[in-house]
């Protein structure tokens, strides 16, 4: 592309110089030589007049007293009547420019200039305007190097950017070369970079969200599985009965599990998006207290629910269980033994708060346990993150509310009016900061 630039850059300036340069040669000859011209017949009527003066004066026209009047370079013949030629100068022959004068007593005046004299002229001037051509053409061929490469350059740059887009490195380089079409194509290609990192770090969260969320229900299913599969082949009528409650609660595990999938997903496109309806908390306790009551036999630990039945909360029943999920397995992995799901209201939010007897949250996380990739014990960090999400998508909210003993609450709104449960759980929210009064952290696992 330089090479293309700096040619055609250069042929039209050539062309130029040749189109003017040819027209200034044949002005400039026509010039230089009507000029001899007429400075030869100056001459002639100037010595004319200086004959014709010294002849009514009553002079003597010599050789000797017109020599102080006449030049070197020319060839002058003076003839007066009666009286010898004078003459001065070599005589150029027929190669000359001619101009002859007569006075009014006769005498005439004959001046010659070679043409050669004329020819050196014409040169000296073609030579000047060789020279200035020559000049332009090395001018134009440096301007013509230097702009191929403000233009070429950044073409270059630009070409690079969008191959590191397509290799799926998305950061912006905000270079900008000073030409505006060059800056708008840099403009938009940073946009389009500041889109693809948007894009790629949400399809990277929503792998690492369903991956996290995804465990937590394959976990619960996995055993519940087991338990079917060791009474599977039992005659005991009860344990039947057991294997049909167990299949059941397994199947619903997989409709849950089926629930978090599409939730992932409409999260990852909108996390605005919600499907938040009227719904009994009741339920969804239940629901999670029987899906864990085997992990915490299988610890040697408990499982207990207290507070206030009969509540019923604005939200996605299966985001909220998913949610208490992650807080229970958090207890049943980093906590220790009993571990408590308390529901209660306050002002226009109901409360449901899980705690256990462990060693409570790290004093140095406090409430970072709700940062991505935050973890006190060895764990993904990611956990705790996705719940608040999941509650905040919600119009709820997902707080520490004590770090010793740990007490996590999730704050779902009791209106179907989500700006009056946004404030309501904010509220609620600062109320139980309030009364929050250790120091220590679970894991954000």
């Amino acid at each position: 592309m330089r090479r293309r630039l700096i040619q055609s850059t250069l042929a039209v300036v050539l062309v130029v110089i040749a189109v003017f340069g040819v027209s200034l040669v044949i002005v400039e000859s026509r010039t230089i030589e009507e000029s001899a011209r007429e400075s030869v017949r100056s001459e002639a009527a100037r010595l004319v007049s200086v004959v014709e003066s010294r002849m009514v004066a009553g002079e003597r026209v010599t050789a000797e007293s017109m020599r102080t009047t006449v030049g070197d370079d020319r060839y002058i013949r003076i003839e007066v009547p009666g009286r010898s030629p004078i003459e001065f100068g070599e005589d150029p022959g027929a190669d000359a420019i001619t101009a002859e004068q007569t006075g009014g007593h006769g005498e005439t005046v004959t001046v010659r200039e070679s043409e050669g004299t004329v020819r050196a002229e014409v040169g000296r001037s073609l030579l000047i305007i060789f020279a200035v051509a020559l000049l332009a053409i090395v001018a134009a061929a440096i301007l013509a190097v230097r702009q191929a490469h403000r233009v070429a350059a950044p073409l270059t740059d630009l070409a690079e950017t969008a191959e590191r887009l397509g290799s799926g490195d998305p950061r912006p380089r905000h270079r900008r070369y000073g030409v505006p079409e060059l800056d708008r194509v840099a403009d938009v290609l940073d946009a389009s970079a500041d889109r693809i990192g948007r894009m790629l770090t949400a399809e990277r969260r929503l792998a690492a969200d369903a991956s996290h969320q995804l465990r937590t229900p394959l976990t619960a299913l996995s055993m519940r599985l087991e338990e079917i599969i060791a009474t599977a082949d039992t005659e005991d009528p009860a344990d039947r009965a057991t294997v049909k409650e167990e299949a059941t609660i397994a199947l619903a595990q997989v409709e849950r599990l089926t629930d978090v999938v599409q939730r992932l997903l409409t999260n990852s496109r909108d996390p605005r998006s919600g499907s938040a309806v009227d719904f009994d908390l009741d339920d969804v306790v239940k629901q999670q207290m029987e899906e864990w009551k085997p992990a915490y036999r299988g610890e040697g630990r408990a499982i207990v629910r207290s507070g206030k039945t009969g509540l019923r909360a604005v939200g996605t029943p299966g985001a909220v269980a998913q949610v208490l999920a992650t807080l229970i397995e958090n207890a049943l992995m980093h906590g220790g033994g009993t571990v408590a799901i308390r529901t209660r209201v306050t002002g226009n939010q109901v409360v449901a708060e899980v705690t256990d007897e462990g060693p409570g949250v790290d004093p140095e996380l406090g409430s970072r346990v709700f940062e991505r990739t935050v973890s006190g014990r060895n764990s993904t960090g990611l956990g705790l993150a996705v719940a608040r999400d999941l509650a905040e998508a919600d119009g709820g909210r997902l707080e520490l509310l004590q770090q010793y003993p740990p007490v996590f609450a999730l704050f779902l709104s009791r209106q179907a009016d989500s700006s009056g449960g946004a404030s309501g759980s904010r509220a609620a929210a600062s109320s139980g900061s309030g009364s929050t009064s250790g120091s220590s952290s679970a894991s954000g696992g």
